[in-house]
């Protein structure tokens, strides 16, 4: 549900990195924001909550393109890993353009990557939003850890819709501009759609 400012001639484009706790999803916007925003002085907010943060900050890519003569620019969130914060995760979902799942790649939590994978899909349906439509990338985390699953096994377990799987290890920056790339990719398409 993106905005348009024509006067400024952008849309606003919201993208959400929903996973588990302590997955990555701080990590990526963290990593994102430090290399782009960061360097320009902008600021990120943080609303911290007893035991996670959400973040977001928002920035105008140079290379992503424009839709119909207007600059597109992403607002990135990420949403409290635990369950406890649904209502949270909710409210973040609002007016979502596409979704970035950031999966654990460890296999101990691989019940935690499926049980919020499970609370995305029904907190996208709450909002009306069919998760097979919505613009949607699974980033593996963690592939440097020694107990990483096999992509294969994660793809089994948590590929949903043939989406866009990129591997990553976010607190180095390896596959986190790929996977921002490939979701405002979708996103860009499906507003050329419309």
């Amino acid at each position: 549900m993106s905005f348009i400012n024509f006067a400024a001639r952008e849309i606003n484009c919201k993208i959400v990195y929903y996973g588990a706790g302590l997955g990555g999803k701080t990590t990526n916007l963290q990593w994102i924001f430090d290399q782009t925003v960061g360097k320009t002085g902008g600021k990120m907010i943080s609303l911290a909550t007893e035991s996670d943060r959400t973040l977001f900050f928002d920035f105008l890519p140079l290379d992503l393109g424009s839709v119909r003569g207007f600059k597109t620019r992403f607002h990135l969130y990420t949403v409290p890993g635990q369950v406890f914060y649904d209502a949270s995760r909710k409210l973040i979902l609002r007016g979502v353009d596409g979704v970035v799942f950031v999966a654990d790649s460890q296999q101990e939590r691989m019940d935690a990557n499926l049980e919020a994978l499970e609370n995305l899909q029904e907190n996208l349906q709450n909002h009306n939003y069919d998760f097979m439509k919505v613009p949607y990338i699974l980033q593996a985390n963690k592939r440097d850890l020694p107990s990483a699953l096999p992509v294969d096994e994660l793809r089994q377990a948590l590929v949903k819709k043939s989406e866009p799987v990129v591997e990553a290890v976010a607190y180095k920056g390896v596959g986190v501009f790929e996977t921002l790339r490939e979701v405002a990719r979708l996103v860009l398409a499906e507003l050329k759609k419309g």
